[in-house]
């Protein structure tokens, strides 16, 4: 899923320190804007895939803008969970599934990698790079 929260990057002892309040809990820092809102990209994703992952509700993005001090800078991030979940959950998870007698025959004679051949044909069906 694509979401798009607001974000206050802030100067803090020499780093850029990211806050994005609609996100309990969600901060970064970086050494310059560009690593700051990189790291701000990257912590709102696994914030986000973390409460996709446990089904907890996930807050509506709001406009923020209360508080900011004239060092504050507001932006929005953009923040993409299937890329995060694609690059970082990479775990294999057992699936049991049937097929029938004759494919499953064909298949073995011919040393099918069947983990291989089904992760294939979901990325195809699913239009997954």
């Amino acid at each position: 899923m694509k979401y798009v929260y607001p974000a206050v990057l802030s100067p803090d002892d020499g780093q850029i320190g990211v806050d994005v309040p609609d996100l309990p809990g969600c901060f970064s820092y970086g050494k310059d804007i560009a690593e700051a809102l990189l790291m701000a990209k990257d912590a709102i994703e696994m914030w986000l895939w973390n409460a996709e992952t446990e089904g907890l509700e996930i807050p509506e993005a709001s406009c923020f803008l209360d508080g900011l001090s004239e060092e504050d800078t507001f932006t929005l991030v953009v923040a993409d969970t299937d890329a995060w979940r694609k690059a970082h959950d990479t775990k294999a998870v057992k699936k049991t599934l049937t097929i029938p007698a004759w494919l499953n025959h064909q298949a073995e004679k011919a040393n099918a990698p069947f983990s291989q051949i089904l992760q294939q044909g979901l990325k195809e069906y699913l239009r997954i790079d």
